[in-house]
């Protein structure tokens, strides 16, 4: 678990966590506590490194190898 959540840092989950504490922030700032639930879907993103990365959201074809 500390695995995931130390390592792999990437410019995707630096600005997903940047958006997370900026959702925070406003939704303190404008009174609007609902946008504090889309903050803590980045957050939890970021944290731990879920959603489509650099790599994209291409799921890994297996079934055919090049043998």
């Amino acid at each position: 678990m500390k695995e995931i959540i130390f390592s792999n840092w990437h410019i995707t989950r630096w600005v997903r966590l940047a958006f997370a504490l900026f959702l925070f922030v406003q939704s303190y700032v404008l009174r609007e506590w609902f946008f504090i639930v889309f903050g803590l879907f980045f957050l939890f993103q970021a944290i731990f490194n879920l959603g489509c990365g650099p790599s994209g959201c291409a799921v890994p074809n297996n079934k055919y190898s090049k043998k």
